[in-house]
């Protein structure tokens, strides 16, 4: 069972007890009242955005309290203006987790999502490890991100090294 926002923005306590219980993934992204918001002009929208920002609290404090397993959840990975922001969303999310919890949301836990969603899983192998015979991508950052998370919030200054597949895409290590 999966549960992804906006609706679960709005849990409450019960039903986040009972995602626990049930051993459910919660993903979720931080839709904030911040700078990564998208502007809503309309009163109605804009008292809606912040009843989804307040939820959005809650739905991480909930989700710590009651030790649901949750991986970080996006909708802009094909949007190239939203995507700009992406490692600046994931880093927010140290207001409720531990750099360490952030990254293991992004990549072990998104791994082990994806890979209960069985014949529409893309990827033949194992996600979000290093081991042998994984899929793994290797990103090497300028800095220790379990000390600063922010350093992923800017990916063209602190990622020195990104290899997926296989294949480098960016290698600055030796400049």
């Amino acid at each position: 069972m999966v549960f992804s926002p906006p609706c679960t923005q709005l849990a409450d306590e019960e039903t986040v007890r009972m995602m626990a219980d049930a051993g459910a993934w919660w993903s979720i992204q931080p839709f904030l009242d911040d700078e990564d918001a998208n502007p809503k002009s309309d009163p109605v929208q804009r008292a809606q955005q912040q009843e989804i920002a307040q939820g959005t609290a809650r739905a991480f404090e909930l989700g710590r309290k009651h030790k649901v397993r949750m991986a970080f959840g996006t909708d802009i990975l094909f949007s190239p203006r939203g995507t700009v922001s992406q490692g600046r969303q994931l880093a927010k999310l140290a207001r409720w987790f531990e750099p360490a919890e952030v990254l293991r949301m992004a990549t072990s836990h998104s791994g082990e999502l994806l890979a209960m969603s069985g014949g529409r899983n893309p990827y033949p192998d194992r996600l979000g490890v290093l081991a042998r015979g994984a899929l793994a991508d290797i990103v090497a950052v300028a800095g220790d991100p379990l000390a600063d998370i922010a350093l992923i919030g800017d990916p063209d200054r602190n990622f020195r090294l990104i290899v997926k597949d296989g294949q480098i895409y960016k290698n600055t290590l030796a400049a």
